[in-house]
C-alpha cells in the first residue's frame, strides 16, 4: 500500500490528456507518476483531499551506521562535526570515530539534512551501531552568497555657512577689582594630636587571582591506548638497551653527491631514514631472532620469514606507527616513496587501520627533534626497537688522529626473554656497518 499525502489542483490545460473539465491532482512532497494520479471533474474536486502513490519518496529518511572496524579494533569514541538541522552534501564528513589506532571519518551518503544524532558526543560505538538519521534532499545545499554591501547613502546637504559677525570691542572697566583679604594666621596644634592618615591596604601576593590556574582535558582514545600499551610492554617484556655510535660521513657524502640525480629520476628526496630501514632489514635477515616474538599464550617463539618495519611518526593527535611491508624486497627508492606516502597520510589524518596493523620491528627517530640520547620502549607485540638520535659533530679518533666527524648515537631496546646480549650487540653492529658503508649491502657482507 502507498501513503496518503495532501495535494493541490492543477488548472486544466491542453496537456491534461486533451479532456476538458478534468483537473490533475499534484503532490508537492512526492514525485508522482501520471499513472498513479486520480483525475476528477470540477464538480467533485471539493470532496477529494488525498490520493495514493507508490512512487519513491524524494525526501527519504535513512539511518547511517558505524562502518565495520578491523579485527584488532572493537569500539571507538564519536566526535560530531555536525549538529541536528545542519545541511550536508554528499561525502561531507558528519562525525569522526576515534579508535585505539586511528580516526575513522563517517561521511554523509547523500545530500540532505541531519534529523537526529543517535549517539551523544564522546559516546562509545561498535561496528554497525546506528549513528544518525538523514533526510535526503534532491540537490546539494547551495552555498550562501556573500551579502551585498548596502549602497552608500547620499551625502546630506549642509546648510550654508553664514558670515560670522566680528566680535564686539572689549569694554573698558569702570571699577577697580576687589582687594583680596589678608591670610588668616595658622593655629598651633601639638604633634601628638595629629592622627596619621591610614595607608591603603596592600594586596598579598597569594591573593591575586587569575595568575595561576589549571584546567583538565579528557585523554583521547589514542593517548589512552598508547599509555596502556607502553605500560603493558614494561610489565611484560624484560627490556634491556644496548648502544653504539655511527659515523655518518659516508652516508652524508653519498646523499650530497646523488640527491639531485635521485630527485630527478624518482621525484623523491633522498633522506637518511631509507638507509636505516634498509640496514635494519639486512640485520634482521642476519639475526632472525630479533624479528621473532614470544606467544605468551602457547609459550612458543614465532619466527617470521617476512620483514615489516614500523616507522614512528609524531602527529598532533599522538604517536602513530605506519608499517612498511616486505622491506627485504625494496630498494632505497621504494622505501623513500612508501615513507613519503605514509607520512602524508599521517599528517592528513587519513591513515587506515590496515596501514598500522602488524609490524615486526620498529624504528623511532627522535633525532629530528634534537634528541641526543635515549632508550626507546618496545612496541608490543614486537621484540625490539631501534632509536635514532641527532647527528652532532664530535671529535673522534680516526687512524690515530683526532678528527671532527658527524656522529649519531643509536640505541637498541630488546626483549631479553628472547634475545641474548650477544645477538643484540651483533645486530646493532650490522646496522652500524651497513649505514657507514652501504657497499656492505651490495656485497652481502
Amino acid at each position: 500500500m502507498g501513503r496518503f499525502y495532501p495535494c493541490s489542483v492543477v488548472p486544466p490545460s491542453s496537456s491534461s490528456w486533451g479532456q476538458p473539465g478534468l483537473q490533475v491532482l499534484r503532490c508537492p512532497q512526492r514525485a508522482v507518476s501520471a499513472f498513479t494520479c486520480y483525475l476528477i471533474s470540477n464538480s467533485s474536486v471539493l470532496n477529494v483531499r488525498f490520493f495514493r502513490t507508490t512512487a519513491v519518496c524524494k525526501d527519504d529518511v535513512i539511518t547511517v551506521k558505524t562502518p565495520a572496524f578491523a579485527e584488532s579494533v572493537t569500539e571507538g569514541d564519536v566526535r560530531w562535526e555536525k549538529a541536528v538541522g545542519d545541511t550536508v552534501a554528499e561525502d561531507e564528513v558528519v562525525c569522526e570515530i576515534e579508535t585505539d589506532k586511528t580516526s575513522v571519518q563517517v561521511p554523509s551518503p547523500a545530500n540532505g539534512v541531519i534529523e537526529a544524532l543517535l549517539v551523544p558526543d564522546g559516546g562509545k560505538v561498535e561496528g554497525g551501531t546506528p549513528l544518525f538519521t538523514l533526510r535526503k534532499t534532491g540537490a546539494a545545499p547551495a552555498k550562501a552568497k556573500p551579502a551585498e554591501a548596502p549602497a552608500a547613502a547620499a551625502p546630506k546637504a549642509e546648510p550654508a555657512v553664514s558670515a560670522v559677525p566680528p566680535p564686539p570691542a572689549a569694554s573698558i572697566p569702570t571699577q577697580m577689582p576687589p582687594v583680596p583679604s589678608p591670610p588668616q594666621p595658622l593655629t598651633s596644634k601639638p604633634v601628638s594630636a595629629v592622627k596619621p592618615t591610614a595607608a591603603p591596604p596592600v594586596a598579598e601576593p597569594g591573593a591575586v587571582k587569575g595568575l595561576r590556574s589549571e584546567h583538565r582535558e579528557k585523554m583521547n582514545r589514542m593517548r589512552q591506548r598508547i599509555a596502556q600499551r607502553l605500560k603493558e610492554a614494561q610489565n611484560t617484556c624484560a627490556m634491556l638497551t644496548t648502544f653504539n655510535e655511527i659515523d655518518m660521513s659516508n652516508i652524508q657524502d653519498m646523499r650530497a653527491r646523488h640527491k639531485e640525480a635521485f630527485l630527478k629520476k624518482h621525484n623523491l628526496k633522498l633522506g637518511f631514514m631509507s638507509a636505516f630501514v634498509k640496514a635494519s632489514a639486512f640485520a634482521l635477515q642476519e639475526q632472525p631472532v630479533v624479528n621473532a616474538v614470544i606467544d605468551d599464550t602457547t609459550k612458543e617463539v614465532v619466527y617470521r620469514d617476512y620483514i615489516d618495519i614500523s616507522v614512528a611518526v609524531a602527529t598532533p593527535r599522538g604517536l602513530v606507527v605506519p608499517v612498511i611491508r616486505n622491506v627485504e624486497t625494496m630498494n632505497y627508492a621504494d622505501i623513500e616513496r612508501t615513507i613519503s606516502e605514509l607520512g602524508e597520510k599521517a599528517r592528513k589524518n587519513e591513515l587506515a587501520i590496515e596501514d598500522m596493523d602488524g609490524g615486526t620491528f620498529t624504528i623511532s627517530n627522535g633525532g629530528v627533534f634534537g634528541s641526543l640520547f635515549g632508550t626507546p620502549i618496545i612496541n608490543p607485540p614486537q621484540s625490539a626497537i631501534l632509536g635514532m638520535h641527532a647527528i652532532v659533530d664530535r671529535p673522534v679518533a680516526v687512524g690515530g688522529k683526532v678528527e671532527i666527524r658527524p656522529m649519531m648515537y643509536v640505541a637498541l631496546t630488546y626483549d631479553h626473554r628472547l634475545i641474548d646480549g650477544r645477538e643484540a650487540v651483533t645486530f646493532l653492529r650490522k646496522i652500524k656497518a651497513a649505514v657507514e658503508d652501504p657497499r656492505v649491502l651490495l656485497l652481502d657482507l
